[in-house]
């Protein structure tokens, strides 16, 4: 097999959270309006949350709506949600992200990975600052 390898943006938070609580805002129109694009104004959500179902996040940015699209590939709950990712407008490439969750004593813990193809890995610090900024609004929302 001829693959070029991907970059990895990832990012680990700890929530003093249940992990179905986590994973179920991942998967909810009504959280992800909540939490998805803290800095954004976020007009739309539509969610079809089984695999092979899709799911489409527009917000608006300086007066541009820009959609974030993709399909899901795994639905493990509450351990593991894995996805495509992409701006159909302005790419035809997708990534993939995955969603591990593990429980802990206190909440749990979710490990993030956003593989960006290797022509993106400029990209990869504020990939991870772009996710943890709404992991962290998901925490505030959900406490």
């Amino acid at each position: 097999m001829n693959r070029q390898s991907n970059t990895n943006a990832v990012v680990v938070y700890n929530f003093n959270i249940t992990s179905d609580k986590i994973f179920d805002a991942w998967i909810d129109p009504d959280k992800v309006m909540k939490w998805m694009f803290p800095k954004g104004d976020i007009v739309r959500v539509e969610i079809d949350a089984r695999v092979g179902g899709s799911f489409s996040f527009v917000d608006l940015r300086d007066g541009t709506e820009i959609d974030h699209s993709g399909e899901y590939l795994e639905i493990d709950r509450p351990n593991r949600l894995a996805f495509t990712w992409g701006i159909p407008k302005e790419s035809s490439d997708s990534a993939r992200v995955n969603i591990d969750i593990i429980s802990t004593r206190t909440g749990c813990e979710l490990t993030l990975t956003h593989e960006l193809h290797p022509d993106w890995s400029d990209f990869v610090p504020q990939t991870e600052r772009a996710w943890r900024s709404m992991l962290e609004a998901m925490d505030a929302t959900l406490n």
